[in-house]
């Protein structure tokens, strides 16, 4: 799922195609993509783009009259920009067509889970916030969270870290990926407790979640450079232990491990993250029971 730092780097990329433009047509080829039918659909035809902004992992373009597209993609959603105006193929969810290009939603994968809502003016936005506390300073909210702000925020309910970074209430952006690279370089297990941080651990945390999320965005910014992002994925060559599993840690060259969970995984260091300990995979621990290994020497 494309997180804050994809996020950025889309906006940034749709500031230089689509403000200023006329939306001259929106096809759409799903009808599982739209998830609002009041204002209709077909009065954003014609109406000129005057904002991007972020909203959590939502991509908002404003338009005139204080109507607002906005996009989630969720896990397998993905843009694609032409410098041309064209029609939607069959493999389009929704093609966009502005005076001067084409900007296309696909989606990977047979279940439609990614979803575009018009809504009308700051009201409309505020519905679908989930009211995360931004990390990072943003051009459209408040300044970056302070360290006082970010502790009580963590601590308000005592959550495992993984949990607490990804929850949508609590921070803006964060998802699976970046939360096992803040939680690497912050040294910290994702099992542990939000309630049982130190006040060194926690601004250890504070800084490590601003590091990574600072260092991801600028490194995407680098990679898309003045092409539109097409590489957009949770799996990047230079993460330090998300989607490695097995493979050896950038620090200590222990092999990273993971828990596996529904569809999701965390994957952490056991030596950099655990002080060597083993996390109990629900599946195979279950599976293996007393062969489970617990320490990263057993792994052999």
């Amino acid at each position: 799922m494309p997180e804050f730092p994809d996020i950025v780097v889309y906006i940034e990329a749709l500031e230089k195609r689509i403000q200023e433009q006329t939306l001259e047509k929106l096809s759409l080829n799903s009808p599982f993509l739209l998830r609002t039918a009041v204002p209709p659909i077909s009065i954003v035809a014609g109406k000129q783009v005057v904002e991007l902004r972020r909203l959590g992992k939502r991509i908002c373009i404003g338009l005139e009259d204080d109507f607002w597209l906005v996009l989630h993609l969720m896990i397998a959603g993905r843009l694609h920009w032409k410098d041309a105006q064209r029609k939607a193929s069959k493999r389009d969810l929704a093609a966009f067509v502005f005076t001067n290009g084409t900007l296309t939603l696909t989606e990977a994968g047979t279940q439609r889970r990614a979803s575009l809502h018009l809504v009308s003016g700051e009201a409309g936005l505020k519905a679908l916030d989930p009211g995360g506390l931004e990390i990072l300073a943003d051009k459209t909210k408040s300044p970056a969270i302070t360290f006082e702000t970010f502790a009580t925020t963590l601590q308000s309910r005592n959550h495992t870290l993984k949990r607490a970074l990804t929850d949508p209430h609590l921070f803006s952006g964060i998802g699976n990926a970046y939360s096992d690279e803040i939680l690497f370089e912050a040294r910290m297990s994702p099992i542990k407790l939000t309630q049982k941080l130190s006040q060194d651990e926690l601004r250890q945390l504070y800084e490590a979640t601003k590091t990574s999320l600072r260092a991801w965005v600028h490194r995407l910014r680098a990679e898309a450079g003045d092409n539109f992002p097409e590489g957009v994925t949770a799996f990047r060559d230079g993460m330090a232990v998300h989607g490695r599993y097995k493979q050896p840690c950038p620090r200590c060259t222990t092999k990273i491990q993971r828990i596996r969970y529904a569809s999701n995984e965390t994957n952490y260091c056991p030596v950099c993250q655990t002080g060597g300990r083993l996390l109990a995979d629900r599946a195979l621990s279950r599976i293996l029971k007393d062969d489970w290994p617990r320490t990263a020497e057993e792994l052999g």
